[in-house]
């Protein structure tokens, strides 16, 4: 493992006033500890030693399976938990642990990989988790810098000026060590992280809607125009083939749309009646599994995708347009289907 080195002629990692081991590791509230457990001794060192390095206090909680010893004791505000593989007592502890963070308003972060992806997606289904999928050091402290963004965005009102100046400080003390860190690993996750993703298959912006056309009636009821029917699947089909092959000729990353590629994929799915999992989504997106989650969690949240539990296995969760969703990308066809009818 690559020692780092946090003390150096570029970074200077000062974290502010010094506290007790056991105490908060700033002014303004931030968490505390945060907790880390996993059956990979190393890895549990390794993130150990970074988010000690980005300034956070954390306690080595020992293997994934002291999470099934009686009740589930929180020992900070976030708890971090690598489980890369999953049976069925890993899925109920999970399970138990996302119970009891949602109760308590704990962050959870869960690391795993893409196999076990499809059941940990299904289980954490209350506490509304971060999961990273094989991620890189500096994804690690990047979430869990995100993850003191939402504690300390819930206390804002209680912060000072001071704590204020504090909470950005060490914001971008954790942004300059996630860099330091990508350095160090070469970055070659999110590649072998979208390998992986097809091999198994064998940022932000505001997201929202445009208004539906809307028609009075003679007794002043207000009602939506008529949805024209979805496209055919194989147009749908057709028109992703076609964004794909762009990456042939040139740097995939020009083009980057997860939203508009998901869409896509679950519009033709639905016209096909078939039901996507997470892990066939984040293929689709066409960028890291990482990102991919993160542009799922914010279009199931502002109403674009819904999540659907399977009725026959509770391990299972799949996505699926929402009715607004499926109503829009309807007129959007509609509107555009004659020159990919032509195109056909």
């Amino acid at each position: 493992m690559t020692q780092l080195d946090y003390q150096t002629s570029d970074f200077a990692y000062d974290t502010g006033p010094s506290a007790p081991d056991d105490g908060p590791s700033d002014c303004a509230g931030l968490p505390a500890r945060i907790a880390i457990f996993g059956d990979r001794a190393v890895m549990r060192d390794q993130i150990e030693e970074d988010l000690a390095g980005a300034g956070f206090h954390t306690i080595n909680g020992g293997s994934f399976a002291k999470l099934l010893d009686g009740p589930i004791a929180l020992l900070g505000d976030a708890v971090m938990v690598d489980c890369p593989v999953v049976d069925a007592a890993a899925l109920a502890a999970l399970a138990r642990l996302d119970m009891r963070a949602a109760r308590s308003g704990a962050q959870l972060i869960v690391i795993t990989s893409i196999d076990a992806l499809n059941d940990v997606f299904a289980v954490l289904d209350q506490s509304d988790p971060q999961i990273l999928v094989q991620p890189s050091r500096a994804e690690r402290v990047l979430a869990v810098g995100r993850v003191m963004t939402n504690i300390s965005n819930a206390r804002m009102r209680e912060m000072t000026e001071e704590d204020r100046l504090g909470l950005l400080h060490l914001s971008r003390q954790v942004e300059a060590i996630a860099h330091k860190l990508e350095g160090l690993s070469g970055a070659p996750d999110a590649a072998m992280t979208q390998a992986a993703l097809r091999a198994h298959s064998g940022g932000s912006q505001a997201i929202g809607f445009a208004e539906a056309e809307v028609f009075e009636g003679e007794n002043g009821q207000r009602f939506n125009s008529e949805r024209p029917p979805l496209p055919k699947p194989r147009h749908v089909r057709q028109l992703i083939a076609a964004r794909q092959a762009r990456a042939k000729f040139f740097d995939g990353e020009l083009f980057a749309d997860p939203a508009w590629d998901m869409l896509l994929d679950l519009t033709a799915a639905h016209a096909e009646q078939a039901r996507v999992s997470v892990t066939s989504l984040c293929i689709a997106a066409a960028v890291p599994a990482t990102t991919a989650l993160r542009w799922i969690k914010q279009l199931v949240d502002s109403g674009v995708f819904v999540r659907v539990a399977d009725s026959s296995d509770r391990r299972r969760a799949f996505i699926a347009l929402s009715e607004q969703s499926t109503d829009a990308m309807a007129r959007y066809f509609a509107e555009v289907e004659t020159p990919i009818a032509h195109a056909a």
